[in-house]
Formats: C-alpha cells, sequence, structure tokens
C-alpha cells in the first residue's frame, strides 16, 4: 500500500471516528464522561487537521473549490428561517 492510500485511509477512518464520538457525546448523561469524550474528539480532530494539511501539501487530497459568497449566504438565510 502507498503512502498516498494510507493517508486517505486514515483520514476516512478518522471522520468516522469523529462521527462516533458525535453520537456518544449527544447520548451522554455522565458529566466526567461527556467532558473526556469531548476531549478525545478534540484531540481526533486536531489530529486529522494535521493529517489533512500533509496530505494537501502532498498532492494526496484536494478540497473542493470553496463556495462563492453567494452560495454561503443563500445556505445561511435557508438555516436560519427553518
Amino acid at each position: 500500500m502507498d503512502e498516498k492510500t494510507m493517508c486517505n485511509d486514515v483520514l476516512s477512518g478518522t471522520k468516522a471516528e469523529l462521527t462516533r464520538y458525535e453520537n456518544a457525546i449527544v447520548e451522554c448523561e455522565n458529566v466526567n464522561l461527556r467532558q473526556t469524550l469531548q476531549q478525545m474528539r478534540d484531540d481526533e480532530e486536531s489530529f486529522q487537521y494535521e493529517l489533512y494539511k500533509i496530505a494537501k501539501a502532498k498532492g494526496y487530497y484536494k478540497p473542493a473549490d470553496p463556495a462563492d459568497i453567494s452560495e454561503v449566504q443563500k445556505v445561511k438565510n435557508e438555516l436560519t428561517n427553518c
């Protein structure tokens, strides 16, 4: 397995982990456990972002083009009016 494939696999796995943390956090009643899960999620997000920057710099990952301001405003308006 080459480096690009491994990097993308880890990024995908990390994304799935973040979803699992979020699900556990919103269901958690115990304050101490909730705080621990939140810290673990925050650490995982930091790891993911650092790996993303490396992958992007090496050309392993190309993010979507940024949305233009009108698209951002449209989504913002739709979400505000829910």
